[in-house]
């Protein structure tokens, strides 16, 4: 018996068991159980019919996810990419139960599906990542932690999706590269958001937009990548940009226009700490390079 769906699996049987001609008119039902060493996964796919007036229109914009084991974040946006509002919603699942923390997780997922709703707008969240990234959250061992934080992000995703489908509101799913580098460096101290915030670059994305790196950034890029395509070089961007400590992209300076000559001129005087410093003066323009 499964927490949610068992319904939809109850009429796929009833359905299947009463269908006269299954070569032709019946659906597959499979179960699967899978083996995570600390616990197990049990599954069933069913066909299921999406409902006729699920809203999938994102004429007015779209609702932006961000899950983390330790919070979901979200960001209201409009047609045209510009931020509404924003919210983090967090939670501790160090300690907890799979019921404890699937009773947590659901909770959440009920919350941010029903704003959806009520906004009359649809869902962007990443496609399933499992790199180091999602699960990186504190929960004792690396084993431990590991299966506890995939274990948890499943569950986000799995009960965002079938609340979605309960409610009518439809799921775009995008590609996670750089969500959370982007939003830290083009968009945390531009719109004083938090640094949880890749749920903005995530309804962008979804949105169709493109985040293009700022001429300033730009012109500390190699020559070698300056055509390349804008992952390849906002990848560039995150790895010089690395060690230095995330509140101190509150005083990143990418818009006034002014030039400069090496990686740490783009933050102010005294944001960066001495070593810091030392790491980024050898990111230097190519401008000045002979």
């Amino acid at each position: 018996m499964f927490p949610y769906g068992q319904e939809q699996i109850n009429q796929a049987i009833e359905n299947q068991i009463h269908c006269k001609n299954k070569k032709q008119f019946g659906k597959p039902i499979a179960w699967s159980t899978e083996d995570h060493g600390d616990y197990y996964i049990f599954k069933c796919f069913v066909d299921v019919q999406e409902k006729e007036n699920k809203n999938f229109s994102r004429v007015d914009g779209l609702l932006g996810l961000d899950l983390n084991v330790d919070h979901m974040a979200w960001s209201n946006i409009n047609s045209k990419g510009q931020l509404i509002k924003s919210g983090v919603f967090s939670f501790d699942l160090e300690g907890k139960s799979s019921g404890q923390t699937t009773k947590i997780i659901e909770n959440k997922a009920v919350v941010l599906v029903d704003l959806a709703a009520k906004l009359n707008k649809p869902i962007a969240l990443e496609k399933l990542d499992t790199t180091k990234s999602k699960v990186s959250h504190a929960y004792g061992n690396k084993k431990a932690n590991k299966a506890m934080s995939l274990f948890a992000y499943n569950k986000m995703i799995s009960a965002i999706k079938n609340r979605a489908e309960k409610m009518g509101v439809a799921v775009f799913e995008v590609n996670p590269a750089y969500t959370s580098q982007i939003g830290k460096v083009k968009y945390m101290k531009r719109l004083g958001i938090s640094i949880h915030q890749a749920s903005y670059v995530i309804a962008r994305r979804a949105m169709g937009y493109k985040e293009k790196l700022p001429p300033v950034l730009h012109s500390l890029l190699p020559e070698k990548i300056t055509g390349l395509h804008h992952w390849v070089q906002w990848k560039w961007v995150s790895s010089c940009l690395f060690d230095v400590r995330k509140h101190a992209f509150y005083q990143i300076e990418l818009f006034a226009g002014n030039r400069v000559d090496s990686m740490n001129q783009v933050f102010s005087q005294g944001a960066l700490t001495e070593l810091e410093e030392k790491s980024l003066l050898k990111v230097k323009s190519r401008k000045n390079i002979a």
